[in-house]
């Protein structure tokens, strides 16, 4: 199989899709890795890298999507991206559907067959191609907190862990999953005096058996979410209903209750953002101010650790990437039922529920386009 990996488009993106040591397994199983000029740059890998691993580089990302077979990305493909895939061809990226309806239906349009890492599974039901994004969102989202919280960007002035005498900030974190416990740790972990709300019971069993008194566990009510935002210097969103747009669980009206300067950082912008105020921003204007409170709502939180990211990424990727490029993604799909959870789109039609639900369209089961 071709396997065409282009640079990335989306605003200060450092991320690649394949990296040299993915596109080593793929030439080593025959197949041929067609990269962009500089694609992997950001993250740190040189066109040599990729040539020492038996890629060909490509001048042209018009190039990339004409001739490659499989188009393996990181971010949802952009607009002048979506004009250049084709029937027949299989996108393997993350897509972000249900917030989106203009990429929904361009990728409708262009008889792709697109494959989601966010909505991929595991036998323990959970997401292992988001996990690892959502494993260094956790991590960054306290750091870019307090940069936010920073009396020059606008935020209280709150130092997260205090000094002797003074005690140290606040941070909420709403969700208790991937995303939520690594955020509350590095929170934690800063000095931060913390508070994890979810609603699950046996998530928040889980949290107080392995942290103890390193952070907090309330379940999550609306009451209590109100209570405790009053008193937050941040408050951090780690909610994620797979496939789904985020739930909003903070109104403007409660921006009013917060005080003044406090930071809310959106770690589920990608699915819409779970705060009614939020709104996708960029590395390179990442916050904004709504009645007071700062607001963090970067769309690609781990692009700014570029090479981490790729790195942790591409082990997840590349047993999904060598099935889909071996088998061919029929093949690859029937024969692994978590795979064949990540089909959002084929030939026309959506295959994913959730973001049918979100975006009011039309849906067939994924075992139908198989079939197809």
């Amino acid at each position: 199989m071709k396997i065409g990996c282009p640079k990335e488009i989306k605003p200060q993106e450092f991320r690649v899709g394949i990296t040299p040591n993915a596109a080593r397994e793929a030439v080593n199983a025959g197949h041929t890795v067609l990269m962009e000029t500089n694609a992997g740059i950001g993250a740190g890998f040189s066109d040599a890298d990729y040539v020492a691993a038996g890629a060909k580089i490509v001048p042209t990302a018009e190039e990339v999507f004409a001739s490659s077979e499989m188009i393996v990305k990181v971010k949802e493909p952009q607009a002048v991206e979506r004009k250049r895939l084709r029937e027949g061809q299989v996108l393997f990226t993350y897509l972000h559907l249900a917030p989106d309806p203009e990429q929904t239906k361009d990728l409708l349009d262009s008889g792709v067959t697109a494959i989601a890492y966010e909505t991929v599974t595991d036998d323990r039901g959970g997401l292992p191609l988001l996990a690892p994004m959502s494993e260094v969102a956790g991590r960054l989202a306290p750091q870019v907190g307090a940069w936010t919280l920073q009396k020059a960007n606008g935020g209280r002035g709150v130092l997260m862990g205090g000094v002797p005498g003074v005690a140290p900030a606040k941070v909420v974190v709403i969700g208790g999953g991937v995303v939520g416990t690594h955020a509350a740790k590095i929170a934690a972990g800063m000095g931060a005096d913390v508070t994890v709300l979810d609603r699950s019971l046996p998530r928040l069993r889980y949290l107080d058996d392995v942290f103890g008194r390193d952070f907090k566990s309330v379940y999550s009510t609306a009451g209590n979410t109100a209570e405790l935002i009053r008193e937050a210097d941040m408050v951090i969103g780690a909610v994620l209903i797979p496939g789904a747009a985020a739930p909003k669980l903070i109104s403007r009206a409660q921006l009013a209750t917060m005080k003044h300067g406090a930071a809310l950082v959106d770690v589920a912008i990608d699915q819409g953002g779970c705060f009614e105020t939020s709104r996708a921003t960029t590395h390179q204007d990442p916050i904004y101010e709504v009645d007071g409170i700062m607001h963090y709502c970067v769309a690609n939180m781990p692009g700014a650790v570029a090479r981490t990211s790729t790195l942790a990424l591409g082990n997840a990727t590349l047993p999904f990437m060598m099935a889909l490029a071996n088998k061919g993604w029929k093949k690859a799909c029937a024969d692994d039922v978590h795979l064949l959870n990540g089909l959002n789109v084929h030939a026309g039609k959506l295959t994913y529920g959730a973001v049918g639900a979100a975006l009011n369209l039309p849906v067939i089961e994924p075992k139908t386009a198989l079939a197809a």
